[in-house]
């Protein structure tokens, strides 16, 4: 038992060390609450954007900055929010952690997993909304992000640090090129983020197999808000996901972050500025809707070694109705991105997978980031691709034909045939050269159309067994004649 001198003496020395310290915090009332927004009175000094906290521990984000009263968004589903609670200010605007040890994670809008593998170990957070890099910091875009996916590394190429906006309707597989890009990584060294805005929870899981099926879990980030969640948490969902990107640009890393989709995106904000009173505009979105999404995919780019190297590569999704590009979101988007790849439904109920729909579709800068050898081996692809689309149509009416029309006919039933593929199935660079090679060089002529899968399996083997080497000079950037001969020789002991 302690002495009385002992803690008496323990007792003066901290009277002797005893700091007095008066904090000071602003705090307001909840004065009115209600699907998913607080009007609070009596934070005369809030900032916008500024993390509120509710005296049930949930928080806000304060959005309009009213003479009386300041509009939140309650970033919480909890519902414990009553009229006359008490809301303090942080004096910090909404933050989230970032690093690698949420690699491999599934993680909510505010950074919290949501995946069932117990809390997230991070040394650090970032803002959600941070200023776009500087012309001056940014460079070219001159490397290729390869997809996997022949249609698109052929015709539609992408580079690392460019937006490219992947738009169509419904149930067109959209999602499944995002999902394929991710897989085609796995030998990169680039870091994926996939944002899901306003989908349903078993969507997600799903996904998430399907990316640990494929061992792609490991490289990437996903990051969720649910359809049942409020409208503020999907809104600052992508900005999240755009911090979390940030942090690994900045190391010097290659990032590649899908939005998926960012129509549901817009339908969130709306919902939000319409019950915090914004007035509404064209289709009862608010006015800075372009703005959303432009200080969104701004931040996407290729920053200039001197300023750390490193790139985000953003991949947003836009979901048409009846393959309307011309609506409101959609335009926004189109004129915010560096090109679009647009799916088709019809080319997708023909069977026509991915359904891409090369007539409309477009790249503005990956033509400068694409391999030599493709590009070389591709130039006429799109070209001979639209010919055979245009007389398609025309074929339909006419019984005879002349010679020249049945060849063209004949050769783009075969690019067709090899610009398919299936699922979770991307197909490496050097092997797309040698197939489209191939098939715009007449090598499949003789070969019947039903013949055309096979074939192009049997290439990829004997290209993976006996020319590793050339493969790997392919894929490093070379391609001159000697390389050229050698893929002819290959393709010319092929067997139909």
């Amino acid at each position: 038992m302690n002495n009385p001198g002992e803690i008496s003496s323990i007792i003066k020395s901290q009277i002797e060390n005893y700091k007095s310290r008066v904090e000071m915090t602003e705090t307001g009332k909840v004065i009115l609450v209600g699907d998913g927004i607080a009007r609070v009175y009596g934070l005369a000094n809030c900032m916008a954007n500024e993390l509120l906290e509710f005296e049930d521990g949930s928080f806000g984000m304060a959005q309009n900055l009213e003479e009386e009263t300041v509009s939140v968004a309650v970033l919480s589903n909890k519902n414990n929010i009553r009229e006359g609670s008490s809301v303090k200010r942080t004096g910090k605007v909404l933050s989230v952690p970032v690093g690698e040890k949420l690699l491999g994670r599934v993680i909510n809008a505010l950074g919290e997993p949501i995946d069932g593998k117990g809390p997230v170990q991070y040394s650090a957070t970032r803002p959600i909304e941070t200023e776009a890099p500087g012309i001056i910091e940014r460079k070219s875009v001159s490397v290729p992000l390869q997809t996997g996916i022949k249609a698109i590394d052929s015709m539609i190429p992408i580079g690392r640090g460019q937006r490219e906006l992947i738009i169509g309707d419904r149930q067109t597989g959209k999602t499944e090129i995002a999902i394929d890009t991710i897989i085609n990584q796995k030998n990169s060294d680039v870091i994926c983020i996939y944002v899901a805005i306003g989908q349903k929870s078993t969507s997600v899981a799903q996904l998430a197999n399907e990316l640990n099926k494929n061992g792609a879990m490991g490289y990437t980030i996903i990051v969720s808000a649910s359809a049942s969640e409020s409208a503020p948490l999907q809104y600052i969902a992508p900005y999240s996901g755009c911090a979390m990107a940030e942090y690994f640009r900045e190391q010097g890393k290659d990032v590649l972050i899908i939005y998926d989709d960012l129509s549901k995106h817009a339908v969130a904000y709306r919902a939000l500025s319409l019950l915090i009173r914004r007035p509404p505009g064209r289709e009862a979105y608010p006015g800075d809707v372009f703005y959303l999404h432009s200080r969104l995919l701004e931040r996407a780019a290729c920053v200039a070694e001197e300023y750390g190297g490193g790139s985000i590569t953003a991949l947003p999704i836009i979901e048409t109705q009846s393959g309307d590009v011309s609506a409101y979101i959609p335009t926004n988007v189109i004129s915010i991105t560096d090109g679009q790849i647009f799916l088709e439904t019809e080319l997708f109920h023909s069977g026509i997978m991915p359904a891409i729909n090369p007539g409309i579709s477009v790249s503005r800068v990956g033509g400068s980031a694409q391999l030599k050898a493709m590009k070389k081996v591709s130039g006429e692809l799109k070209l001979l691709y639209s010919q055979y689309r245009e007389l398609q149509s025309f074929a339909q009416f006419g019984s005879d034909l002349d010679a020249d029309t049945k060849a063209r006919l004949a050769l783009g039933e075969r690019i067709v045939e090899v610009l398919k593929q299936g699922r979770n199935a991307p197909v490496r660079v050097g092997c797309q050269v040698a197939i489209v090679y191939a098939a715009i060089k007449g090598y499949l002529d003789s070969v019947p159309v039903s013949k055309v899968h096979e074939y192009e399996k049997n290439l990829f083997l004997k290209l993976e067994n006996e020319k590793g080497e050339w493969l790997k000079r392919i894929e490093a950037g070379y391609y001159d004649e000697a390389d050229e001969e050698e893929l002819k020789a290959v393709l010319s002991e092929m067997q139909v």
